[in-house]
């Protein structure tokens, strides 16, 4: 028996949500991509209003950029997030390609960002003491933050935005790097 998934879950693609419907019993909603259709940032706002919104996009820049756009139409959305090298084969990278396991780990880790956050939490300065900046080894441990923390990776800019968003201060990125 299928797990049920009680939010509405958003993909870019017919292909992600043909992969999440072999593992899960979920609904979805498919953007089309950056050629958005018409009408899809109106669906998942009655699907939030109705039961809530998981947002599942591709780990990549286009990925990113509905994950925003769906963030600023449709605030308060859930957001699940796999790593690239868990979700890929040879040549693309995308939700559709992930295992079971990477699906559920991400499901089970939705993060919910608190768009109203006006105080940083962690700043660029706490980022080059971490050593997340300025080292041969800043790329490696970004990854490992966003792979600890259930968060999208990207450049030291976007980690740091994300982290903002969820609160999370220097001293937990500190404590999570050291356990991992």
């Amino acid at each position: 028996m299928k797990e049920v998934i009680k939010e509405v879950i958003v993909v870019e693609g017919a292909h992600d949500s043909a992969r999440l419907k072999e593992f899960f019993d979920c609904e979805t909603i498919i953007t089309g991509g950056l050629g958005m259709r018409d009408g899809v940032l109106e669906e998942i706002q009655a699907a939030k209003d109705r039961c809530g919104v998981i947002v599942f996009t591709d780990p990549d820049g286009p990925g990113a950029k509905i994950r925003r756009w769906i963030d600023e139409a449709v605030p308060g959305c859930k957001h699940a997030y796999v790593m690239k090298e868990e979700a890929r084969t040879t040549r693309k990278v995308g939700v559709e390609h992930a295992s079971y396991e990477v699906l559920k780990e991400a499901l089970d880790h939705t993060v919910e960002w608190q768009n109203d956050k006006t105080e940083e939490s962690i700043r660029a300065a706490d980022f080059y003491e971490l050593g997340l900046l300025g080292t041969d080894r800043s790329e490696a441990l970004r990854k490992k933050v966003a792979k600890a923390f259930h968060i999208g990776h990207g450049s030291a800019k976007t980690l740091r935005q994300s982290l903002n968003k969820l609160g999370i201060t220097k001293e937990e990125v500190e404590n999570r790097l050291k356990n991992e």
